[in-house]
């Protein structure tokens, strides 16, 4: 679970909350049913209008990607395909069927299954490339939704606004209810920026910054298993995967080993 998510959107929500609450008059001057129907209901609809009901199905699935999916780290990764390394050279590629049972990423399970079953290299290279691919297809798909809902909702907030004004307008007769037809007229145009911006903005970036991480853990997980299928030693194998890290972490690791 990535605790980063949930603190920030924990603490962002208790900030606006403790300032509303701190500005006098409690939070119900600022819950209006039919401002979140008009935003809400209008960002959702958009998705829908937008995007086939399949993908609209599973976009909760591709939230809970910020804050649910685990991906391999380079280092760790880096240090198995040492120990693939050393068990191929020292009793062959076959050797390497007992080490799938500890191995919990799919991508890499079945990647191992194929150096292991003799796969050539270019074969292994278009399908690993091939599924790198499919999955940054899903994951631009996913952050396209949220980013269509973050630019939704401050203009069906603006939609209700003038909503609002439109009717508020109409009772200009009764100076009293001017100032509580402005408040709800502006309602809707709260909710639809707190909505974008501390919502669906915050989580399409996570969502971008999830899929270039694994998309990098997945290409170095290919190299990787390029380089057993070559025979490389542990060494070489080391020497190739850490060009996908950084100089502090590789000078790090070279202290280390």
């Amino acid at each position: 679970m990535d605790i980063a998510t949930i603190v920030g959107l924990v603490l962002g929500i208790g900030l606006v909350g403790s300032s509303i609450a701190m500005g006098g008059g409690g939070l119900m001057p600022f819950v209006d049913p039919p401002s979140l129907m008009i935003t809400v209901g209008g960002s959702i609809s958009a998705i829908l209008i937008t995007f086939p009901m399949q993908n609209c199905l599973a976009m909760f699935k591709v939230v809970m990607n910020c804050f649910m999916t685990k991906i391999p780290g380079t280092g760790e990764v880096i240090e198995q395909f040492k120990e693939f390394a050393t068990v191929a050279r020292r009793d062959g590629l076959v050797a390497l069927e007992s080490s799938m049972e500890n191995i919990k990423d799919p991508f890499m399970k079945r990647g191992l299954e194929s150096v292991v079953g003799g796969a050539e290299r270019e074969v292994l290279e278009a399908q690993m490339e091939m599924e790198i691919n499919y999955i940054d297809e899903r994951h631009k798909s996913g952050k396209k939704m949220v980013d269509t809902m973050a630019a939704a909702a401050p203009a069906f907030g603006m939609i209700g606004t003038l909503i609002g004004l439109v009717q508020m307008l109409r009772t200009l007769d009764d100076p009293s209810k001017i100032g509580g037809g402005m408040a709800t007229a502006l309602l809707t145009t709260l909710y639809g920026a707190v909505i974008a911006n501390m919502f669906c903005i915050p989580l399409a970036g996570k969502l971008e910054a999830r899929n270039s991480e694994e998309v990098m853990v997945r290409e170095l997980i290919m190299v990787g298993m390029i380089a057993l299928i070559e025979g490389q030693t542990p060494r070489v194998m080391e020497e190739r995967l850490s060009a996908f890290l950084a100089n502090s972490v590789r000078e790090a690791m070279a202290k280390k080993s």
